[in-house]
């Protein structure tokens, strides 16, 4: 499979995830909501989009690019060998296109 190919099925692989967890929110919004909140309201699935990018602003989540995880993966990363880098860093060749350096 080409570098292309997978990059494209990554991202529609992405897009369907997005599609489906905003179909979650939205049905447990509306089943939980007006039902623990007297007066709570249903919400559509472009505001369950929404919540879901509310939440991702206001808690962060869905990755870990920074804080103690990131620093703990670097540590790990410095304590390898030279070839133990190189044969994580040709393990990772089959999720991405290019490895970092």
């Amino acid at each position: 499979m080409s570098c292309k190919t997978k990059c494209i099925n990554i991202a529609l692989l992405a897009l369907a995830g997005i599609v489906a967890l905003g179909w979650v929110v939205m049905a447990l919004w509306n089943a939980l909501i007006p039902v623990v909140f007297a007066g709570g309201h249903r919400v559509d699935y472009l505001q369950a989009i929404g919540l879901l990018l509310l939440c991702k602003i206001l808690f962060g989540g869905w990755h870990c690019h920074g804080g103690w995880r990131h620093r703990a993966q670097q540590h790990r990363l410095e304590q390898m060998s030279a070839e133990e880098r190189e044969k994580f860093q040709s393990g990772l060749s089959r999720f991405c296109c290019k490895p970092r350096h």
